[in-house]
């Protein structure tokens, strides 16, 4: 008797452990989930495409996606690139050279909240620009050049390049100049985003 009891409990701790592991392997899958919608950002040096990360920040996603939709990103551009470790753009001043002075102030009008995540920020990895208060994102975003883990859960990062690194690079490599703050990152030429097309991702070879 003790040992069909010994043996329901081992058959029970067996079963136990292979559904753990299928929820972890099932858990794993999910962790690493994308939509299978890309975008792909047309510049003009070039198209950077982006896969998206569903499991991560679907709200930041979805406003991205609707923005781009809507034309809001065209003919906006990189108003901002720092050697070594990212090119920001997004903001809807930037399509006025005669609004250099206010370039990195504008977005859609609204806010949307942070979804602070687990996704580092790598090269590649494109991420919500905001203000100091987290839930302040708007439409600006940035695009890593590099590996910057001090902005780990402290931007929403939300999707990486899958196709056109070389182009983030010569985005990257442009010269700049002393912003208006003193930075170096004001681009001595206009990087424009001529497009944000939002495509499956079966149509992208």
């Amino acid at each position: 008797m003790k040992l069909s009891i010994l043996a329901v409990f081992l058959l029970g701790a067996v079963f136990n452990s292979a559904q753990l592991a299928a929820e972890e392997k099932k858990e794993e899958k999910t962790s690493v989930s994308t939509s299978n919608e890309v975008a792909v950002i047309k510049t003009s040096e070039g198209e950077m495409v982006v896969q998206f990360w569903s499991d991560a920040a679907p709200n930041t996603i979805a406003n991205f996606k609707k923005l781009g939709r809507s034309g809001f990103y065209d003919d906006t551009i990189f108003h901002r690139i720092v050697k070594g470790f990212m090119i920001q753009g997004g903001d809807p001043n930037s399509k006025d050279p005669a609004k250099e002075n206010r370039y990195g102030q504008g977005g859609p009008g609204y806010k949307i909240k942070a979804e602070f995540n687990d996704h580092p920020h790598e090269r590649g990895v494109i991420s919500m620009a905001r203000e100091p208060d987290p839930n302040s994102a708007g439409s600006q975003f940035f695009i890593c050049l590099a590996s910057v883990p001090q902005l780990d859960r402290q931007y929403t990062t939300f999707g990486k390049l899958i196709k056109g690194d070389d182009v983030l690079g010569k985005i990257g490599d442009t010269p700049v100049t002393r912003n208006s703050a003193g930075e170096m990152s004001k681009p001595t030429k206009r990087v424009v985003i001529n497009k944000i097309d939002v495509v499956a991702a079966d149509s992208i070879k």
